[in-house]
């Protein structure tokens, strides 16, 4: 007899033993009946005489999400090839590096013409023309920046303010000075002019390029010992030499107080003074700019008093108090005063403690028409 789930006409022949069939375990669901993509017409929509027996159903749209996907690619794509179009279209060149050169440098030695007078700094400072000066970084004034035709204001203050930093590091660090670091003033370098510096600073040499005092104020700590106060004065400059770059020209004169660095106790009044005179040019790119930093091109520096045979490219050498130089060369140029000569060899420093002193006649065929210095 048949079971209740069998056809009338009994098991079927392939039936598994026990009578089971094989596929009563399968179910289809409704959702993998809504994905087939064939599906059998009903028994009306059969009765066309040439009706077909299925139908294909449409495939699965695209979520809403792949869609987005889709669309973000394409608009990434378009992105990128609108700027590599730009790109080869872009009507305006980049701009060429500039060239940094090498610093020339000149450097003007002012002998006295007497024996250097000692006294105290502060006396000392009283009766000379830097008297009136201010003290450390205060004489270093930064003019009103004001924009130019392709600078704005802030990048000139920027400008200044780097040579500001770089004359204060290269004139007033007391570490400087002395001979113990130069970090302070190669930090603010353009890199292309390191290798120029470092061998200004391992191997100086009087060649116009390669002397340490070109770049910066150092004296020999086993010959001189500096007092704490500084005094400054001069001006800044600035001007475009371009549309990518700024010139900044300083002139500055200080003026310091030294005492011989020997041990054990010193006298009261024995210290003198001693002026250097710099000016500078300096270059700053965009580039320098934007990361504080400068190319110093060109530098005059006049100092005294010392003898005009002594080899300062290492480190200045003054003469201190009571001593007088061994000889002295042609006339240079007050370094109080705004001219110099154009190829003056060794200039003459009146040491005489009256400011207001006249100066004396020039010396030697050189200085013809240039005045003498005085402290």
């Amino acid at each position: 007899m048949a079971d209740h789930g069998d056809p009338p006409e009994g098991p079927a022949e392939n039936s598994a033993s026990g009578g089971e069939d094989e596929y009563r375990s399968l179910v289809f669901d409704e959702s993998f009946v809504r994905a087939a993509r064939l599906q059998e017409f009903s028994a009306q929509e059969r009765m066309g005489e040439h009706a077909r027996a299925v139908r294909s159903l449409p495939g699965r749209t695209l979520r809403t999400g792949s869609r987005a996907a889709l669309a973000l690619v394409v608009l990434i794509a378009l992105a990128f090839g609108t700027a590599v179009f730009m790109g080869f279209r872009h009507p305006y060149q980049a701009p060429v590096g500039r060239r940094v050169e090498p610093l020339r440098m000149t450097f003007v030695p002012l002998a006295p013409r007497g024996a250097v007078p000692p006294g105290t700094p502060a006396g000392l400072f009283a009766s000379s023309p830097a008297a009136q000066y201010p003290k450390g970084a205060e004489g270093i004034n930064v003019p009103v920046a004001r924009r130019t035709d392709n600078f704005s204001e802030s990048q000139v203050l920027t400008a200044l303010t780097t040579v500001k930093n770089y004359l204060a590091a290269s004139s007033l660090d007391p570490d400087v000075l002395g001979g113990n670091t130069v970090r302070p003033v190669e930090s603010l370098l353009d890199p292309d002019q390191m290798a120029q510096f470092e061998r200004s600073m391992n191997e100086p040499y009087d060649d116009g390029q390669h002397a340490a005092t070109g770049w910066l104020v150092r004296f020999d700590p086993a010959q001189v010992a500096l007092a704490p106060e500084i005094r400054v004065r001069g001006t800044l400059r600035y001007a475009e030499v371009g549309s990518d770059t700024l010139e900044v020209v300083s002139d500055h004169t200080f003026t310091y107080a030294l005492r011989p660095a020997v041990s054990g106790p010193q006298q009261a009044d024995g210290a003198s003074l001693f002026t250097v005179r710099r000016e500078l040019r300096f270059l700053l790119d965009r580039e320098d700019l934007r990361l504080g930093r400068l190319e110093v091109r060109t530098s005059y520096v006049q100092a005294g008093p010392q003898s005009c045979t002594a080899d300062t490219s290492g480190a200045l050498r003054p003469l201190l108090a009571g001593r007088r130089a061994v000889s002295r060369g042609p006339a240079g140029t007050d370094p109080y005063e705004t001219g110099r000569p154009a190829a003056a060899l060794c200039g003459t420093l009146e040491v005489s403690s009256l400011p207001d002193r006249a100066p004396a006649a020039p010396q030697g065929p050189r200085g013809s028409g240039t005045p003498v210095a005085r402290p």
